[in-house]
């Protein structure tokens, strides 16, 4: 009797293992194939300098100015910004989410600070060409007609 109940149990147990395994679908495998694509803006990074372009070209790089500070954080799908200007007493920050696609980099902001939140109200997204190398990446601004206007440069902190 223990035999055949044995036999049951462990019958019962595989088959809802094969189950669960047959459950896939695309929308798993997208956050699976997203989650993989972003993690390589995981942790945290702090904006270092930037670039102006004219014609697609730098022409000016400069970097962060004396006590100014700007870092973002990134998980598998969620970015935090904040942003210290030692000049300026308004209040920087804002949180969402965020995807990597093609060389894009795409965040759509849920909320942030007040100063953040107005620009929020009129544009929740917003698309950068992404570049990465290593510990570094740029975000590029593209306006209309896909020219690069300027370049944020951020180094890995964490």
């Amino acid at each position: 009797m223990k035999t055949i109940v044995s036999i049951l149990l462990i019958a019962s147990l595989l088959f809802s293992c094969k189950n669960k395994s047959d459950n896939t679908n695309v929308e798993t495998i997208d956050h699976l194939e997203n989650t993989e694509k972003n993690n390589a803006l995981l942790g945290a990074w702090e904006l270092v300098g930037y670039y102006n372009y004219v014609d697609n070209e730098v022409t000016d790089s400069f970097q962060t100015s004396e006590g100014y500070r700007q870092v973002k954080i990134y998980t598998n799908s969620k970015v935090m910004w904040s942003k210290y200007v030692p000049s300026d007493s308004s209040e920087w920050f804002g949180y969402g989410s965020y995807k990597i696609s093609e060389g894009e980099l795409i965040e759509v902001l849920e909320y942030g600070s007040e100063m953040m939140s107005r620009i929020i109200e009129e544009k929740k997204e917003f698309k950068h060409e992404l570049i990465i190398k290593g510990d570094a990446f740029s975000q590029i601004e593209i306006d209309d007609d896909g020219n690069r206007l300027y370049a944020e440069n951020y180094r890995r902190i964490e």
